[in-house]
């Protein structure tokens, strides 16, 4: 990249994921030396999510999500909701999730990944909290429960979407966000969501690493390393502008706009 984006944020990426318990401190100055002032680290089971607000709790510019995502679901138990909620009641947790459902890997029981999925949708409208989302494989059931619980649910943003345009078309006719990870830097496996990310309106669109996960392989030289971290995240906003069209500064500025408000950080 030519320019530096500024303030852009990360709204999703597994900070407090043991790949960087060595280095944290570095990968965070890299994010910010290139402009990724903001981060919303991902909670992804009770105990995961305790450790991504303790995180975000001992550093500026980070907040976190809580929930249980479904390869984790077959794990809640009674206290389960309990302990988002009280997670879910300190300052720097800004939604509930990544909740959602993932017939892709199928890790937890269908059955039970909907149910709790359909928990956590019940917190976030009790809590008037946004929601985090993950959908792989499992579109027609994750739309409807989002139909049944949307009325009543202040915003959710469906987390790294991969799907088709009619998938796509159906989030956004529910007044859905779309987050957009490096996916769309895949020539291979992303070519679709290339293909239709100018559809999202701008109001709706932002972007994330889910670092460590999902290295851009738009990346040059190649990295020495499959360890994706936020620094990156200024490939998938290059990617993201050369697909709608746009410069990149405009959709930095609009996507950090957007995401502002969602997550009111």
């Amino acid at each position: 990249m030519t320019t530096k984006p500024h303030g852009l944020i990360d709204i999703g990426v597994n900070l407090a994921d043991r790949s960087f318990r060595s280095d944290l401190r570095a990968v965070l100055e890299r994010a910010r030396a290139v402009g990724v002032g903001r981060m919303v680290l991902t909670g992804t089971s009770v105990a995961n999510a305790r450790a991504a607000a303790e995180l975000a709790a001992s550093h500026d510019g980070l907040w976190s999500t809580a929930g249980v995502h479904p390869h984790h679901a077959k794990t809640r138990d009674d206290a389960t909701i309990d302990a988002l909620r009280e997670l879910a009641a300190r300052p720097e947790v800004v939604a509930v999730g990544e909740c959602g459902l993932d017939y892709f890997r199928d890790v937890s029981p269908r059955g039970v990944q909907r149910q709790w999925c359909a928990e956590q949708l019940a917190l976030a409208v009790e809590l008037a909290m946004p929601a985090f989302l993950h959908d792989r494989a499992a579109h027609e059931d994750m739309l409807a429960l989002l139909r049944e619980h949307r009325p009543s649910l202040p915003a959710a943003v469906v987390h790294c979407f991969t799907g088709s345009g009619e998938e796509l078309d159906a989030y956004l006719e529910l007044d859905l966000h779309i987050g957009i990870t490096g996916w769309i830097c895949d020539e291979r496996r992303g070519r679709g969501l290339r293909d239709i990310v100018a559809r999202i309106p701008a109001d709706r669109l932002m972007i994330e690493t889910d670092a460590p996960y999902l290295m851009p392989r738009t990346i040059r030289p190649k990295p020495k390393t499959r360890r994706n971290e936020p620094a990156n995240l200024v490939h998938v906003l290059q990617a993201v502008a050369e697909c709608r069209g746009e410069e990149v500064g405009a959709v930095a500025e609009a996507t950090t706009r957007t995401a502002r408000a969602f997550f009111g950080i």
